[in-house]
């Protein structure tokens, strides 16, 4: 072999270990931009019932942490297939009466469980104590069970949600700055909601907000029973502490907390 066909070689050999590089390079850095996707079978709600109203508020500021939460990039309801298909037949019932079911928040990345926690452990920061947690003091949110390192959100199957009676008006959009007012004071004096009264607005850390609580008495106290008797009877299971938490079961994903963003390219394809 000669010195040129030697030198040759050698260039072709270190050419193609530097595009090997490159492209591995670019493999990872589309990964990292990319992120992680949802399993094929996670839909968002719209694309199974358009009816069904959302008020996505982790994607706003009107939450007990008072900013947008990590992993909510748009305001949209991501279920399991199952749960969404659960949902458009409890709506299609509750459309009979009158009614239309209103969604606050369904699947939930761990990374805004993360933010859930961090905030909970700055004691410092109480700037939505006066509407979500009124009498709750911020010490013990871990200890009474308002804030958990995991949440069933994140399986995919649990959602948050309420009832409004048709026709619905859009919600007033909340802005920074604006007046709190107690989460369990009349509804009337409450931050406004579309929804019919449940006796708490949604994320009320108080035992109101407990689904049979006995001092919620009367059209409270019917509203809350509605969609109870309705999600129930398609195999949603409630949250005993909160009027508005369900799960649909069976989960397809009973152990799997899932950390992919809430947006629509996440759904463009599977793991």
């Amino acid at each position: 072999m000669t010195r040129l066909s030697r030198a040759l070689r050698g260039a072709i050999t270190a050419l193609a270990a530097l595009l090997a590089v490159t492209a591995a390079s670019a493999t990872a850095q589309a990964r990292t931009t990319t992120g992680p996707r949802a399993p094929k079978d996670f839909v968002a709600l719209r694309t199974v019932d358009p009816t069904i109203i959302q008020e996505m508020r982790y994607f706003t500021p009107h939450n007990f942490v008072g900013e947008r939460i990590d992993g909510y990039r748009q305001p949209i309801c991501i279920l399991t297939r199952p749960a969404a298909e659960a949902l458009h037949r409890a709506q299609t019932r509750l459309l009979r009466r009158g009614y239309t079911l209103k969604v606050y928040d369904c699947y939930r990345p761990q990374r805004a469980v993360n933010h859930f926690v961090r905030w909970a452990e700055d004691l410092d920061d109480q700037a939505m104590k006066g509407e979500f947690y009124p009498k709750v003091d911020k010490t013990r949110l871990f200890e009474d069970g308002y804030i958990a390192e995991k949440s069933g959100h994140s399986r995919g199957s649990t959602m948050d949600l309420t009832i409004a009676r048709l026709p619905a008006k859009p919600t007033r959009p909340y802005h920074p700055g604006d007046p709190l007012v107690a989460c369990y004071g009349p509804k009337g004096e409450r931050f406004p909601d579309n929804s019919v009264d449940m006796g708490t607005g949604f994320d009320c850390f108080d035992t109101l907000a407990h689904t049979l609580d006995p001092r919620i008495q009367g059209d409270q106290r019917a509203n809350r029973l509605l969609l109870k008797g309705t999600l129930e009877g398609l195999g949603f299971v409630n949250l005993a502490e909160e009027w508005w938490h369900y799960t649909y079961k069976p989960e397809p994903y009973p152990d799997t907390y899932f950390d992919f963003p809430v947006s629509w390219k996440s759904l463009t394809s599977g793991y």
